[in-house]
């Protein structure tokens, strides 16, 4: 079922941004959970995922979605530290 809603056809192989996704997701339910404060969880991934988008992947579309991460758990660290 996943695999025709999603039209895979080739054999599943290993990206890094999958694991991206999954601590991503898993930053999401922090911030729920325990507060802003759990965002430098999710500025480590980001930055993380932007230096790998960089280097090895190279796609534009995935350095502005972790970008737009990094800034959004930047944001969210600014307000629990009350900077804005």
């Amino acid at each position: 079922m996943i695999k025709s809603f999603f039209k895979i056809e080739k054999p599943y192989t290993f990206e890094w941004n999958d694991v991206f996704g999954v601590t991503t997701f898993i930053n999401t339910l922090l911030v729920i959970r325990f507060g802003l404060i759990a965002s430098w969880f999710g500025l480590a991934v980001a930055l993380a995922s932007v230096i790998d988008d960089l280097i090895e992947v190279r796609k534009i579309n995935l350095v502005l979605l972790h970008s737009s991460l990094v800034i959004l758990n930047t944001y969210f660290l600014l307000l629990y530290y009350g900077i804005l």
